[in-house]
């Protein structure tokens, strides 16, 4: 006999690989059987994604049909028919909405932390899906939504955040039974009792107020600073720093001075917290979004990537301990990590005084050496002698601010933040794009060369003409955004002629005689 539409309940579980979506499933079904209602269970594993996302799907009956009548569940939910969506993360929770899961019939519980896919992580930019939108989506196809930072609730509490999602359904209200009956179930499972217990409270507490849950996918800015362990000087300085500043631009702006000073030094991140303050003095409350773009992409721009950067982080010990894990070392076992290089003239020319840099380039190009001239190096970074080489690299960085690289960056940055402060005010949707300008300058070497060249390309064509009122702001906003993102896509041209790096200039010929030719004469007539 079929179950009547009202009385049948369909619950379905989104999680990933390891978060324990198992163990909530079966809680589900223990609670069921102990208040006597008919229940079924099913389990969809995924691969090669994150870690596997696995979707389970419980039906169960809202109370027990009359004469021992024995209800036929269904195996997978149906698109349209289901009445609660508990995502562990915010992108399964829109995977979800997107195969219809999420109707006006569903309550939609879903953590608003992020772990990106292998899409996102590898896109030239930033490629990341746009929370704001995710959630938009969410609280518009939902009958009900309980969104919060469940990964928060997880680390606080010591547990797994199946423990943290049984409390949000709980505290949502969708389950027919009381919260001592999945406590009484908790318990009775005897494997890390007490955190599950903590991480079930804290969730069902998030659930029964999600009106004062303040949906922020970045961490506080107090909490960045706080688990950097900075001298107390330094942490007040920033501290006040960043109180006048929206809590969005507190917390990139806390994360791009932690990294200049690991890039360089204090001085280095105080003059970082600068261009912040000139940004945020000039940007309008509606140029928000353009202005935390600029922040992000400042402290990245700062930190340019060069040779001494590069040895540095291959020389650090949580390298060495990053590289062990991914190997699954052993107690016992040798680890040597070979590192590959090839370096050419532009790169030995970057980091050298700018004087002499800019004297070796000239030579170069004059001999035609750019592009050709390269040393192939293998350096075993777990040896002595390799560890050393690298590690007196990596000490060039009090020389870093004279060399020829850090002269380059500088002065193309010190014109991009004087555009940012002339478009904010003026047009927030051109001031978004040009904020997103610098993702083509990546690298180094070759890498660094054809993103220089694509930069000063897209800045001449688009920016220049913007800023000097000879084109229209939306017209241009319009224009960058799409060569921006043709050129992120292509960055080296081989697909789109019009957005391919203009050609080197014109090369000498040098003629030389052959050695061990006899030279013939012609005499004049």
């Amino acid at each position: 006999m079929t179950t009547s539409q009202d009385n049948a309940y369909g619950i379905l579980i989104a999680a990933l690989g390891g978060e324990g979506g198992g163990v909530l499933a079966d809680w589900l079904v223990q609670c069921a059987r102990i208040q006597g209602l008919p229940v079924q269970a099913t389990s969809v594993p995924g691969v090669a994604q994150r870690t596997g996302a696995t979707s389970y799907y419980i039906e169960l009956l809202r109370a027990p049909l009359a004469g021992g009548d024995r209800p036929v569940f269904g195996l997978t939910p149906v698109a349209g028919r289901v009445d609660v969506v508990v995502a562990s993360e915010l992108l399964e929770a829109a995977r979800m909405i997107e195969r219809g899961f999420v109707t006006n019939r569903t309550t939609l519980l879903a953590s608003t932390h992020r772990v990106y896919t292998t899409l996102e992580k590898m896109h030239m930019a930033d490629g990341r899906q746009d929370p704001q939108r995710l959630v938009g989506a969410a609280r518009a196809l939902a009958r009900q939504t309980v969104l919060f930072d469940m990964e928060a609730v997880t680390a606080r509490s010591g547990t797994v955040i199946s423990a943290v999602m049984f409390g949000a359904l709980a505290g949502a209200g969708v389950l027919p039974w009381p919260r001592e009956v999945c406590e009484d179930v908790i318990r009775a499972s005897g494997k890390g009792v007490q955190a599950s217990l903590a991480g079930f409270s804290a969730a069902h507490d998030q659930a029964q107020h999600p009106a004062t849950v303040v949906l922020e996918v970045a961490s506080d800015a107090r909490a960045v600073l706080a688990d950097a362990k900075l001298p107390a000087r330094l942490l007040e300085a920033w501290t006040a720093r960043l109180q006048a500043w929206p809590p969005a631009v507190q917390t990139l702006a806390a994360h791009g001075a932690l990294r200049c000073r690991d890039y360089q030094h204090d001085g280095y991140a105080a003059a970082y917290l600068d261009h912040v303050q000139a940004l945020v003095g000039v940007s309008p409350p509606k140029a928000g979004e353009a202005l935390e773009e600029a922040v992000r992409h400042l402290a990245l721009w700062m930190c340019f990537e060069d040779v001494i950067r590069v040895a540095d982080l291959k020389t650090r010990r949580s390298r060495y301990a990053r590289v062990a894990s991914e190997a699954q070392v052993r107690s016992g076992d040798i680890v040597r990590v070979t590192e590959h290089f090839k370096p050419g003239i532009d790169e030995v020319a970057a980091v050298l005084p700018r004087s002499m840099g800019e004297g070796l380039m000239k030579l170069a190009q004059r001999r035609g050496w750019l592009g050709k001239a390269h040393v192939s190096m293998h350096i075993r970074s777990t040896s002595l002698w390799g560890y050393l080489m690298l590690r007196s690299l990596a000490r060039l960085r009090p020389l870093r601010p004279r060399s020829l690289r850090y002269a380059q960056e500088h002065e193309t940055l010190a014109a991009w933040l004087g555009a940012m402060r002339q478009v904010l005010p003026q047009s927030p949707a051109l001031a978004l794009v040009l904020a997103g300008l610098p993702q083509v300058l990546k690298g180094y070497g070759d890498t660094q060369a054809r993103g220089r060249l694509n930069y000063a390309r897209l800045w001449t064509t688009h920016v220049a003409p913007a800023l000097a009122g000879t084109l229209d702001a939306a017209t241009a906003a319009t224009a960058l955004r799409d060569a921006l993102k043709t050129t992120l896509a292509d960055p080296e041209g081989k697909l789109n002629s019009a957005h391919r790096p203009s050609a080197g200039g014109a090369q000498p010929v040098f003629w030389a005689e052959r050695p061990g030719r006899e030279k013939t004469v012609t005499p004049a007539a």
